[in-house]
């Protein structure tokens, strides 16, 4: 399994950016995929972004395209979350996630929570209007 440790999160004002970065530990030579996903109080979890690690295709959730950005660092085991032209609703605490080549679970799609098997404790991101 992977470990994954989150930092860069903060309070920042409308219309501000922010770099979100998820180094990865452990067997990080199985990775296949990385995604972020955020938690807003009271709501479910919502897919941001995903990456390929092998192809280094992208995914984005609908609320972001445009304004995000995921990118990876393959020598460093590191990705990244660039999140420009923040909004007050972008308040949640962000998730990395990571799902290992040998894991077996069933679910495919990179925007589904289901794909990942190792997760990482969060950063929150607070956006003031």
């Amino acid at each position: 399994q992977v470990q994954l440790v989150e930092s860069g999160g903060g309070l920042v004002q409308h219309g501000g950016s922010l770099r979100l970065s998820c180094a990865a530990s452990g067997r990080t030579f199985s990775t296949f995929t990385m995604g972020w996903f955020r938690q807003a109080p009271g709501k479910e979890r919502e897919f941001v972004a995903a990456i390929n690690w092998s192809g280094g295709s992208t995914y984005y959730g609908d609320s972001v395209k445009g304004r995000f950005t995921i990118s990876g660092d393959y020598s460093k085991n590191t990705e990244y979350l660039q999140m420009n032209s923040l909004k007050p609703e972008d308040t949640a605490v962000y998730y990395c996630a990571a799902r290992s080549r040998d894991y077996s679970g069933s679910d495919y799609k990179p925007g589904s929570p289901n794909h990942y098997n190792s997760w990482g404790q969060g950063t929150q991101v607070t956006i003031s209007s």
